[in-house]
């Protein structure tokens, strides 16, 4: 295969070109390298190297301007915006910078497109005035504002040109403006001869130069276009050219004729479809497997999205020797990064106290966790154990001491929105993570760090000449500005191994093998996407580029580098559970019609092996360890909780109660159901228990209706006292156990009032009784809290009280053999069972017996009792007897025998559903 940048070198020599005379310009920088490389390879006598440009760095030294990025052209724009705007319509820093942006760019395409100013803002200004026409004869204040800002525009134009123009400076489009005037000065000084290579899509001022010295004779231009596309009718591959032939004066007097035929050779074309991004980076390693050396360097992975560049880092099999990245590593991603989004995160909440994941994921940071080491872990268990939401600086601080110490300050110091003083501290945790990574000998991380260090610094250079940041928020929105458009850039050998680049990279560059990932619509090409002022009917008018010249322009790149490719692998996402992703490209397309004469296509759809796996479920066998701990728990007792979470599943039991293995304490933002339940119970205990042995009446409930909200607040500051509770989902939590106690407090008046004597005879007392079975070699112990055991008209009641629903099918038993198996249909039968057998023991209950659940979030339903309900029979006898809990202990012992049997393993019970109540 021979490149296009080779032929042309060759037709150059064999015109009797010296090529070391010439002044070469090329797309890019690394066309220039390849440019050197080819020039190399041809020349068998030493020569001198010829001048070589890329057409940013040409259009540079016609302009004699030097280039400005885009923060300072903001900071720039600001300081002409501020003299040029009437007092009372001036915005602050913050305000312009969201729009001020999408303008700069704006400038910029119009300084590219050689536009005249003038007409044009006044044309934008009058589709403006259009926009905002309405039938009231006078303009509100607002609306002549706001059409004076865009009345204004061509002032900020000219003023923002002619400052930058006297500090001999300009963004891109002022620099090709400038260039383009400049043009017949430079032709008239250079001797030498201008070599334009590969070029497609010229802006206005790009063609005005190269116009201009060909006219002159001082340039000749080589275009890389394939015939094949030049002769289609449509093909947008050739849009831009077609128009350069036929209306560039030079080639209606010499009609360009050199077209290239590598396109129509056969190429093995394989159209990949496989799931997500990741996938296409697993595959594309499987692609690269087997190439010998000659092979990898002929090869290019050309990248739809940058983000696929770590996936296919980490894909490639070793047999890969050396590589050649173009793009550079974006810092952004560089782990330290999100250590500083934190940071500016904290600082820009406007709350004085710290949020406290955000200071655990600070102190968490891989960054900072091996120094601060134990007082980080101290401070994280006192946030989840204490409930902890917010923190103030003080207790971040005072949590640490040391060498740490410093360190914490600058990272927790007290808010003051000071752009200086966090300025400072960024500085303070920057030289103290790069001792910590000198000492570790951490080489990357010291040169990611160095980068955010000069980030840093460019930032508080800029802040000193133009001090207009005046908040950290507006100092981390220029933050982002930078760090997205910082690289870490690969070091290697440009010309060796395997070719990894973007698809503007592969400008004038040709290899054998191509790859290309993520060929989806919205990715390549990008769609609509246009962040400007200017309307689209405008655009077309002025000959600006829309969308559609921005996907001819992919089009040309996308094509050109198949030209003389012998094997091209094109992959996309088959996947559609995204943004940009599922629907291929209409390259893919376009090629399948166009290319089926000519190529051998192929087309696979990929999918990862996933191997089968049959579940199942764990067992886990006893051993004398656990049986001792068994034991233990016999003998302290078993709770009613303990024994339904074994009937639920085993293991669950195992894990919890067996090995002490419990959920991590979270901290409670938004009030949790159990809390809930726990102030309702706590408000309820501090008013019956004083009754324990008496009778209540109406004039007591009365009472207590005055008392509750009261209770309810002193329960929540003490269960639940980290979190305000006047607003959010708190409040409402905080109204519903308002709502609860009222509504459980109407519920024990109704009861009154229909003639119920009710006595208190036992609240909240945990009890504790025996239960004898022979057969253990240990004694067993019953344990349980029964909220509220009461007299009815002399009938004993255990009350068991639920803040989630449960309705009266939940306390049925038909079956007693089942009441141990179906935690789902039986758990709240067993409790309520467990705690009339606690009473029975404890208190000598007098038969017959009712027990039950009042739910408050049922409690229209009253009452809810325990049910025993015979096959075949409609009703159930709500009445316990002796009979009853000697049949319930029966299935009760066995229930616990199977626990403390050695021999039966704790099996796995797969879970069907979610459980309720509480």
């Amino acid at each position: 295969m021979e490149s296009f940048i080779r032929e042309v070198l060759l037709k150059l020599e064999s015109k009797g070109q010296n090529l070391s005379q010439l002044v070469f310009i090329l797309p890019s920088k690394r066309a220039g390298s390849y440019l050197l490389k080819e020039l190399a390879s041809l020349s068998t006598k030493n020569i001198f190297a010829p001048t070589i440009y890329s057409i940013e760095e040409f259009t540079e030294h016609i302009s004699g301007l030097q280039p400005i990025d885009n923060t300072v052209s903001l900071f720039e724009f600001y300081d002409v915006y501020k003299n040029h705007t009437p007092k009372d319509e001036l915005e602050d820093f913050e305000t312009f910078i969201a729009w001020a942006q999408s303008l700069i760019h704006d400038f910029n395409e119009i300084d590219r497109y050689l536009i005249d100013y003038k007409p044009f803002f006044d044309y934008l200004s009058g589709i403006q005035d259009i926009n905002h026409w309405y039938l009231q004869d006078e303009k509100t204040e607002l609306i002549k504002k706001y059409l004076s800002f865009w009345k204004r525009l061509p002032l900020y134009y000219q003023k923002l040109s002619e400052k930058l123009i006297a500090k001999e400076q300009g963004y891109q489009g002022l620099i090709y403006r400038k260039a383009a005037s400049n043009i017949i000065d430079f032709s008239s000084l250079v001797t030498e001869k201008h070599i334009f290579i590969g070029f497609n899509a010229l802006n206005a001022a790009e063609q005005k130069i190269i116009q201009y010295l060909l006219e002159k004779e001082k340039a000749e231009v080589f275009w890389d276009i394939d015939e094949t596309f030049y002769n289609h009718k449509n093909h947008a591959a050739s849009l831009f050219l077609k128009q350069y032939f036929q209306e560039w004066p030079f080639y209606q007097k010499n009609p360009f004729t050199d077209f290239g035929k590598n396109y129509q050779d056969d190429k093995k074309i394989e159209v990949i479809g496989i799931p997500k991004n990741i996938g296409q980076a697993k595959y594309l390693g499987e692609i690269i497997t087997g190439m010998d050396k000659r092979e990898l360097e002929n090869t290019a992975i050309v990248f739809g999205q940058e983000d696929l560049l770590l996936p296919v880092l980490n894909s490639l099999p070793e047999e890969v020797g050396e590589l050649n990245i173009t793009m550079g590593f974006p810092i952004k991603n560089a782990p330290i990064s999100s250590f500083f989004e934190y940071l500016f995160k904290i600082h820009i909440s406007n709350s004085p106290n710290y949020y406290y994941k955000d200071v655990v994921s600070i102190i968490n940071h891989p960054a900072l966790a091996s120094e601060l080491g134990p007082e980080a872990k101290s401070l994280v268990k006192r946030i989840h154990t204490d409930n902890v939401v917010y923190l103030t600086p003080s207790e971040i601080i005072n949590s640490f001491s040391g060498d740490s110490l410093e360190l914490i300050k600058a990272c927790f110091s007290e808010k003051k929105d000071s752009v200086v003083k966090f300025s400072e501290d960024l500085h303070i945790i920057i030289q103290y993570l790069k001792d910590k990574l000198k000492i570790a000998e951490d080489k990357l991380g010291l040169e990611f760090l160095y980068h955010f260090h000069v980030l840093f610094n460019k930032l508080d250079n800029l802040n000193s000449e133009y001090p207009y940041i005046k908040t950290i928020k507006s100092f981390h929105g220029f933050y982002k500005e930078l760090v997205g458009s910082e690289t870490l850039d690969f070091q290697g050998k440009p010309f060796q191994g395997l070719q990894l680049m973007g698809m503007l990279e592969s400008r004038v560059l040709d290899f054998e093998t191509v790859i290309i990932t993520s060929l989806n619509e919205g990715v390549l090409p990008a769609g609509k996407s246009d962040n400007s002022f200017i309307p689209y009917d405008l655009k077309q008018e002025y000959k600006l580029p829309t969308y559609r010249e921005k996907d001819a322009v992919y089009t040309y790149h996308f094509y050109r580098i198949l030209q003389r490719a012998k094997k091209v692998y094109l992959l996309y996402n088959t996947e559609a559970d995204g943004l940009n992703s599922g629907e291929k490209s209409r390259f893919i397309t376009q090629l399948e019609i166009d290319g089926r004469k000519n190529h051998t296509i192929s087309y696979s759809l990929i999918s990862p092996k996933v191997p089968s796996f049959k579940k199942e479920l764990r067992k886990v066998e006893k051993t004398p360890e656990m049986m001792r701990q068994i034991a233990s728990l016999a003998t302290s007792g078993f709770s009613p909780s303990a024994l339904t979470t074994y009937m639920r599943n085993p293991l669950d039991f195992y894990q919890q109660y067996v090995l002490g293995v419990r959920d991590q304490d979270e901290v409670e933002e938004t009030v949790a159901f159990n809390t809930l339940g726990t102030v309702v119970h706590n408000a309820l205990e501090n008013l019956y228990k004083p009754l324990e042995g008496e009778l209540i009446s109406e004039e007591l409930i009365k009472k207590f209706k005055q008392q509750a909200n009261k209770q309810i607040e002193q329960e929540f500051a003490r269960t639940y006292s980290k979190i305000p509770l006047d607003k959010g989902k708190n409040l409402l939590i905080f109204e519903v156990a308002k709502r609860y106690l009222r509504n459980f407090l109407n519920f024990e008046l109704d009861r009154l009032k229909k003639g119920e004597e009710i006595q208190i005879v036992q609240i909240e007392k945990d009890l504790k009784v025996p239960l004898e079975i022979e057969s253990l070699p240990f004694s067993v112990y019953l344990r349980g809290k029964v909220d509220r055991f009461e007299k009815k008209d002399g009938i004993p009641q255990i009350i068991d009280y639920k803040t989630g629903k449960v309705e009266a099918s939940n306390l049925y038993v038909s079956d007693w053999a089942e009441i141990t198996k179906d935690y789902d249909k039986f758990a709240k039968s067993f409790q309520v069972l467990t705690y009339a057998s606690l009473i029975a023991q404890e208190k000598d209950l007098t038969f017959p017996a009712v027990a039950g659940i009042i739910s408050f979030k049922n409690l229209k339903s009253g009452f809810l009792k325990f049910q025993l309900k015979e096959k075949g029979s409609k009703k159930g006898d709500a009445m316990i007897t002796e009979t009853t809990l000697e049949r319930f202990r029966s299935e009760l012992k066995k229930l616990i025998m199977e626990i403390c049997d050695p021999e039966v393993p704790f099996i796995e019970k797969e879970i069907k559903k979610n459980y309720g109540g509480f």
